[in-house]
């Protein structure tokens, strides 16, 4: 009887035992929640970024370019330089002027040294030339160029470009010399040697108008000398020796 109710009593207290453990929550219930776990953004690409809009660009007005070349008329005359008798031709010990094959060549072998030549005819007041000037032997100060207006008293104009890329222009009148228009340097005549430069010179009344490689240059008026003869020169600076050769010379009526 005892034994009876031993086991009743050990079933009793399991079943108690199992249904207390079957009610309590789970152990991980009671873990406090100590932080929030955190999101990582996901960076998104952006395939086709917006452009920002282009500023327009002023269309630029375009005003007409001045005409600053003279209209000229009919070829007077022009010289290839083939016939000795158009030209004062001479040399010395220092100098020569002797033509080429279709050129003129003024060469000094001196320093300080001044040449020139003169054509024998025409007489020219108003006129439009053009020359090629061609160095082969130039530096620094020397310089060539055109006579004109050049009378019997030995009154002229000069115009001369110097071997260091400059240009000027000169009025002799009696026995004196006035640089009318001083040195100027110009980026169309070019420094040194070999080079070569087209010479344009418009003169008409008192206007003299002075073109280089068919680049405007200057105007200026002088009525000092109204006609005379054209001619050539070449001066050396502070160096021995100095060449430069004339050719194709053209001649035209004025407008």
């Amino acid at each position: 009887m005892r034994f009876n109710l031993i086991v009743v009593l050990a079933l009793f207290f399991g079943l108690l035992l199992v249904s207390c453990v079957a009610s309590s929550p789970p152990l991980e219930a009671n873990i406090p929640i100590t932080s929030t776990a955190t999101v990582t953004p996901t960076v998104t690409i952006v395939w086709f970024p917006p452009t920002s809009t282009s500023t327009a660009i002023p269309t630029p007005i375009i005003t007409p370019t001045v005409e600053l070349k003279p209209r000229i008329g009919n070829l007077l005359f022009s010289d290839d330089f083939t016939t000795a008798s158009n030209w004062m031709l001479a040399q010395s010990n220092n100098s020569s002027v002797a033509l080429g094959k279709n050129e003129i060549t003024l060469a000094i072998s001196q320093s300080k040294t001044y040449l020139y030549t003169l054509r024998n005819d025409p007489q020219l007041e108003n006129f439009y030339l053009e020359i090629t000037a061609a160095p082969n032997l130039c530096l620094a100060d020397d310089e060539y160029g055109i006579l004109f207006r050049f009378t019997p008293n030995q009154e002229f104009y000069r115009l001369g470009l110097t071997c260091d890329g400059q240009l000027h222009l000169d009025r002799y009148v009696q026995n004196r010399a006035t640089m009318i228009y001083p040195k100027t340097y110009s980026g169309v005549v070019p420094p040194g040697a070999p080079s070569s430069s087209l010479i344009g010179l418009w003169a008409l009344g008192s206007q003299i108008s002075v073109f280089i490689n068919q680049q405007y240059q200057f105007t200026l008026n002088d009525s000092a000398i109204p006609a005379g003869s054209l001619g050539l020169f070449a001066r050396t600076g502070n160096h021995d020796a100095m060449t430069v050769n004339f050719s194709d010379l053209k001649v035209y009526q004025t407008k």
